[in-house]
Parts: C-alpha cells; sequence; structure tokens
C-alpha cells in the first residue's frame, strides 16, 4: 500500500477528532502514506476537546508531513495528482452543505474540489448534528454524486440528539479500500 497516498482533511466537529486521528494512525500502520488537511478553524481553534497546536503537532507526527491549511496550498492537490483518495474525516454538516452546492471557501472544500476535477474518489467519515434534519438533503445529494463515497453512519444519540449522525470511524481502513476501487462499503446507514 505504500503506493498508495491518502489526504487526511479535518474540519471541526471536535468532539471527534480523537477518533479520527486513531484511524489516521492505522492508516498509517497499514502502510498508507497520508497528507494532513486541516479546515482553517481546526488549524487554529481550541476547544474543550484540545488546543489547536496539540493536534497539529500530533497530526504532523503520525503523517510525517506538514498539514495543508489554507486554499492556496490544498489549490495543487488535483492538478499535481498529490492523493489518490480524499478522507474527510471528521466532515460536519458545514462542510457537507458546501460540498454538495460547490461551494469552495476552505482549504477542505478546496482539497475536495481539486481532487474531484481530476476524477479521484472523495470519502465522507460524517460527524452532524442536524443529519437528519437540515444536513439530510445535503446527504442525499452526496450519495448520489460520482466519485463521492461515505464511510457508514447511524444515529449516535437517538434520545438527546435524535438528528445526529455519525460516521462509524473503525470502518474507516475499509472504507477507504473500497472506495479507491470505486465502490460503497454497505449498508450505509447502520
Amino acid at each position: 500500500m505504500s503506493d498508495v497516498t491518502i489526504g487526511y482533511a479535518l474540519c471541526g466537529s471536535f468532539c471527534t477528532f480523537r477518533k479520527s486521528i486513531e484511524q489516521m494512525k492505522r492508516l498509517v500502520e497499514l502502510g498508507y502514506r497520508v497528507l494532513p488537511v486541516m479546515s482553517q478553524n481546526a488549524y487554529s481553534t481550541d476547544t474543550r476537546f484540545g488546543k489547536a497546536e496539540d493536534f497539529i503537532k500530533e497530526v504532523e507526527e503520525i503523517c510525517g508531513n506538514p498539514i495543508i491549511h489554507t486554499i492556496v496550498q490544498a489549490e495543487p492537490i488535483g492538478p499535481k495528482k498529490m492523493m489518490d483518495i480524499l478522507v474527510i474525516s471528521p466532515c460536519t454538516g458545514n462542510t457537507l452543505a458546501k460540498l454538495s452546492n460547490g461551494i469552495t471557501d476552505t482549504s477542505v472544500t478546496m482539497a475536495a474540489k481539486s481532487h474531484l476535477r481530476i476524477g479521484r474518489p472523495v470519502l465522507l467519515a460524517m460527524a452532524s448534528n442536524d443529519g437528519l434534519g437540515a444536513s439530510a438533503q445535503n446527504i442525499g445529494k452526496l450519495i448520489n454524486t460520482k466519485h463521492i463515497f461515505f464511510v457508514p453512519f447511524s444515529q449516535d444519540d437517538c434520545q438527546k440528539k435524535p438528528n445526529s449522525l455519525v460516521a462509524h470511524f473503525d470502518l474507516l481502513p475499509e472504507a477507504v479500500a473500497a472506495a479507491l476501487l470505486g465502490d460503497q462499503i454497505q449498508p450505509v446507514v447502520r
């Protein structure tokens, strides 16, 4: 797998960073080369889940590559064929909306646009408190979009957060392998 390069983008669902970074580490351990990408918010925001500088240091140590965190840095991803697949994990409702409506105003959405324009797969590991609310239409649109794949997801707390959907992060390596072959692992909703 050392000939496969994965772009791995983190958006601002800070409560899922730990689960996502564990999967990033698994991908590296499986022999993939990983290029990290972070949205500006993920790159610069300290939260109750951790300090931005600590996440930056950890991600760069795991990947052995500097983080792409600006639109300018992300733009050449497609033209230079920098990655075989782009994983967006966590992918927030905000990023889902931007992707489904062609909005390119962050490093992550630029990375996706640049990567998709050369017909390569983008894998989304969702984490959205409104996945069964306002974001549902965007999920539906993206599920039906060529070269977009999803890590299987489900409600994470149907009693307290009935609209919230989150990826089964532990399925991310399997979803990467499938998406590289042009396949969506099933069932998508678990």
